[in-house]
């Protein structure tokens, strides 16, 4: 898979500045392998999976800060089983320094495990500034939710947008990834055209074998049409291939008026593994330099 021959100027000098990644509490040796890859400074965002403990969380954002990384754990209002749970886990954030930059989500359980049913209950709280964060990020849903109606999801959006700002937080928005820039930059307009404000990272899948990006895009109802598939250079004929997102970022980059759409950059999802998105990235930003 070679990653874009002809990269317009627009994708290394804008929107692949500041780049995220996205790890789990058990990816810490991947990191560590993939390092020297990743520039210093990168924000990279630890997810809070069920599976995981506090201690694998809170050891993962360590590592991403010994690494010379900027930590962005996340927090899932819907598996935290109570008050003192949050605090806890906001405390340890604060003893070793990994707790300026969080991201609040409702998380996978139909059922709230406790007080928490969403992320704006989290940010409601009053608790993240209390424990030191300085930076709420959020979702979004360019393509919706498949459990969310539209509605909800707006409402969300602009009710989370005004409690960042009511608790004196900066913030920001991460997108659900997608094969399909159209949606997204209308997504984002309409988003503008809300009044919020927020920088928004476009979720973005790294390079990964396709029968694993189906997969996930029918968890998370990304649209998967023959068109979109091959407008994205996925073959849905040969799930044994790999794909990345050279033409997805061609189209972004073409697409992006930084006048109607605001500050946005790109956060990886790391599908393929921390290595393969990160070594992917470093010779699609070589390629788009040279």
């Amino acid at each position: 898979m070679n990653p874009l021959s002809s990269a317009s100027p627009a994708v290394s000098t804008s929107l692949l500045e500041d780049f995220s990644l996205e790890m789990t509490g058990k990816d810490v040796p991947k990191l560590e392998e993939a390092a020297g890859l990743i520039p210093q400074g990168t924000r990279i965002n630890v997810t809070f999976l069920g599976n995981e403990d506090l201690r694998m969380r809170l050891e993962a954002a360590r590592a991403v800060k010994r690494l010379g990384f900027r930590p962005v754990p996340h927090i899932s209002a819907r598996r935290l089983g109570s008050q003192a749970e949050f605090e806890h886990f906001l405390a340890g954030l604060r003893a070793d320094a990994t707790g300026a930059e969080v991201f609040t989500v409702g998380g996978d359980p139909t059922r709230p495990e406790g007080p928490y049913a969403d992320s704006l209950s989290l940010i409601e709280s009053g608790l993240l500034s209390e424990y030191g964060a300085r930076h709420v990020g959020i979702s979004g849903y360019p393509e919706g939710h498949p459990a969310i109606p539209g509605d909800v999801l707006w409402t969300a959006l602009r009710e989370k947008s005004a409690a960042i700002a009511a608790q004196g937080l900066d913030g920001s928005v991460i997108t659900q990834f997608g094969f399909d820039v159209d949606p997204v930059l209308a997504w984002i307009e309409r988003v503008r055209g809300e009044g919020i404000t927020l920088p928004v990272r476009i979720g973005v899948p790294g390079p990964a074998g396709v029968r694993r990006l189906m997969t996930y895009a029918t968890r998370f109802g990304v649209g998967t049409s023959a068109s979109i598939a091959k407008k994205y250079g996925l073959s849905i004929t040969n799930l044994m291939g790999t794909a990345g997102p050279d033409k997805f970022l061609r189209a972004l980059a073409d697409g992006y008026d930084p006048a109607q759409h605001g500050e946005v950059k790109i956060h990886f999802y790391t599908f393929g593994g921390l290595k393969a998105t990160s070594e992917w990235i470093a010779q699609f930003r070589k390629e788009a330099l040279a």
